[in-house]
């Protein structure tokens, strides 16, 4: 008897899940992971990973006896401007600041829908913006720049 997918969409998600994995187990396979006692910077990626793959795997598992959407045409839109956001942060965050990145990271993200209403987009930047200083700068007092082109360092 041969078993169809009944749920495509789930299967390319699940496999997408499997292979994002693979990926970060490849690249964090260098770090150590330490013990549960005393972990090391690989122990985090590794978990990670680990569940991650096994997400992949139960999507994959379960698209084959519970019914769902077809694969539907893919936009690049939305991956496109999520990834130039993180770009964007990643460049701006130290010569410019966080003031003018997480703001600049909101909006950019808010181009990966159509949906997106502007006046929302605005506050949602601010709120981020001010909630992001105050939890990297002043609760853990990362020495992340808030804005070294006005304030200083």
């Amino acid at each position: 008897m041969k078993k169809r997918i009944r749920s495509p969409q789930d299967a390319a998600a699940g496999l997408l899940l499997v292979v994002l994995a693979g990926i970060a187990l490849w690249g964090g396979a260098q770090l150590s992971t330490g013990s549960l006692g005393q972990m090391g910077p690989g122990m985090l990626p590794l978990g990670l990973a680990v569940l991650t793959g096994l997400g992949g795997i139960g999507l994959i598992v379960a698209s084959f006896f519970v019914p769902g959407l077809a694969l539907e045409r893919w936009h690049l839109r939305g991956p496109l401007f999520v990834l130039g956001a993180a770009v964007v942060f990643g460049l701006t965050v130290r010569p410019l600041g966080l003031i003018v990145a997480a703001p600049a990271v909101v909006v950019i993200s808010a181009l990966a829908s159509s949906e997106s209403r502007w006046i929302e987009t605005v506050v949602f930047a601010v709120v981020m913006t001010v909630l992001c200083v105050g939890l990297f700068k002043y609760l853990l007092g990362l020495p992340i720049p808030l804005a070294p082109w006005w304030i200083g360092y």
